[in-house]
């Protein structure tokens, strides 16, 4: 197994980023925090974006593409939003993922571990070229 923090994205304190086994990445919960641990804002587009684009620098990292996302779980604060901004979800999600739709699920939350996050993605990927994982 090969334990993944990308040095792009905030230091893990309690956690890690990924864990490849296999062919198999394991996301853990992906917020849209920046290197330093600033978010962008309280948008939730904002942070969706941003917790897209880490989560491609996780799969990088890790040897896998976001082609390669067979299970993807959102966690939003505030669900009416989300679904009130679907269509500029959209595009959004077609920068980092283009066409591609794994099973996902939409949950409802009412706190993440950060309480200025609004959303956090968790997921589950197929490492196409085993050879990624070699330290």
């Amino acid at each position: 197994m090969k334990i993944v923090n990308p040095p792009e994205l905030m230091a893990p304190r309690g956690f890690s980023h990924a864990v490849a086994s296999g062919q198999t990445v394991y996301l853990g919960g992906t917020t849209a925090h920046d290197s330093s641990g600033a978010l962008p804002g309280r948008s939730l587009l904002a942070q969706f974006d941003g917790a897209l684009r880490n989560l491609v620098v996780t799969l990088t990292a890790a040897g896998a593409r976001p082609e390669g996302v067979v299970w993807l779980q959102v966690f939003v604060t505030d669900v009416a939003e989300y679904r009130a901004i679907t269509h500029e979800l959209g595009p959004v999600w077609g920068r980092h993922f283009g066409r591609h739709y794994p099973a996902m699920g939409l949950f409802g939350v009412t706190e993440l571990a950060d309480p200025d996050a609004v959303v956090e993605l968790m997921g589950i990927a197929v490492i196409e070229d085993v050879e990624a994982l070699e330290p």
